[in-house]
């Protein structure tokens, strides 16, 4: 197979597994593990795997070592609180009050994000057509946040939703702060210090419900499942998102979170752990609409050249 053929079903594995990880992630909290004492595990484990995969490459091939710039480490920092502490603690927390449905839909809102925080930020123009891709995806949002209810796993859908988007703001500044460091280092040089700076802000919240977890009454199937976010999820993922951005466009791959609700919405019903209603449905339409207004590039005219 061609490296595209790979680089295409890495894109496929990822938006599978974010889309199983939002049932996973709420079978295990809140009923057998608050939503920060899971986080402190998630990203303690993933702090390790990234350290151990980082000083296995050094080792294997010293002459890709790379050292950070003292004057990179408060993007690093920055990176860390938006991409890691901050990002994941609003996410769970969403979680454990929302549906994984609604969850995965509000997700979908990164790109349009990242375009007004591009705009603000580093001053790039929008397009009319941005615009109201963005306004349409405001409106669903809101939607779904004021007015989407769930009778299933739900216990409160609309601060679970709010928190939910704002981790999606979150991710969404991550992005921009992380693109220079993705040009200047290889990922596996930063993305270490990213994760470690991220557990250390992390560590304030979730140390004591990581304490308070009663190891003994957890089911073994619970056991898979944090294993599951912290491997799969959060590690394999990661990896599988560097093998398909080096082949793939980054439209290309944007198209892929997409999937992630649809996933998300297949693995939550057929386990009987959410439900469709009109309210998801709509603002589901409405934000899916409002991503693809945002990340269609404009067709520049073609200028045909006549001949004499």
């Amino acid at each position: 197979m061609s490296k595209r053929t790979y680089a295409l079903i890495a894109a496929w594995m990822v938006a599978i597994i974010y889309g199983v990880t939002f049932t996973v992630a709420k079978d295990v909290m809140p009923a057998y593990v608050e939503p920060f004492g899971f986080i402190f595990m998630r990203v303690g484990g993933s702090t390790l795997l990234f350290w151990l995969t980082a000083i296995g490459i050094a080792l294997a091939n010293p002459a890709k070592k790379q050292k950070i710039d003292k004057k990179d480490f408060p993007r690093i920092i920055a990176a860390a609180f938006f991409g890691v502490a901050f990002n994941m603690l609003t996410f769970f927390k969403g979680l454990s009050y929302t549906s994984p449905i609604m969850g995965a839909v509000l997700m979908v809102t990164t790109p349009m994000i990242v375009l007004v925080l591009s705009a603000f930020i580093m001053k790039e123009k929008m397009q009319s057509q941005k615009i109201l891709g963005i306004l349409l995806g405001l409106a669903g949002t809101l939607l779904l946040i004021l007015y989407g209810r769930s009778m299933v796993n739900a216990p409160n859908a609309a601060l679970g939703n709010f928190l939910v988007f704002v981790n999606a703001v979150s991710y969404g500044f991550y992005l921009i702060l992380v693109k220079k460091l993705m040009d200047k280092y290889s990922p596996h040089t930063f993305v270490k210090w990213i994760y470690l700076f991220g557990f250390i802000m992390v560590i304030p919240f979730g140390w004591q419900e990581f304490r308070a977890i009663d190891w003994p009454s957890i089911p073994f199937d619970i056991y898979w499942k944090i294993g599951f976010v912290i491997v799969i999820s959060t590690f394999l993922t990661y990896l599988l998102n560097l093998l398909s951005m080096r082949e793939l466009k980054p439209t290309t791959v944007a198209v892929f979170i997409y999937l992630q609700p649809f996933f998300a919405s297949v693995f939550a019903i057929s386990m009987g752990k959410d439900e469709l209603s009109w309210v998801k449905t709509g603002s589901s339409l409405l934000i899916f609409t409002g991503v693809y207004l945002v990340t269609q590039k404009k067709n520049k005219p073609v200028i045909t050249k006549a001949i004499d």
